[in-house]
């Protein structure tokens, strides 16, 4: 494992939600090289989705440690 991918782990704590999103999107866009515009929309659309869910309490968060864990 990079020392990169180490320093992400461990900060993933101290991200907001929205932080998260943007790191997961982020991530994900630069695995594909060329950004789709349509799939942007989606994945903003999404991510804004779930993190509503999570501050209305629709949805209960799960741990990062419980994460890892699984990983």
């Amino acid at each position: 494992m990079s020392e990169a991918l180490k320093n992400l782990m461990n900060s993933i704590d101290q991200m907001s939600t929205k932080e998260k999103a943007i790191a997961a999107r982020c991530l994900l866009s630069a695995m594909d090289g060329r950004p789709d515009d349509c799939v942007e929309q989606d994945w903003l659309s999404l991510a804004e989705q779930r993190s509503d869910e999570l501050e209305s309490g629709k949805v209960s968060p799960t741990t990062w440690d419980k994460i890892k864990q699984k990983l």
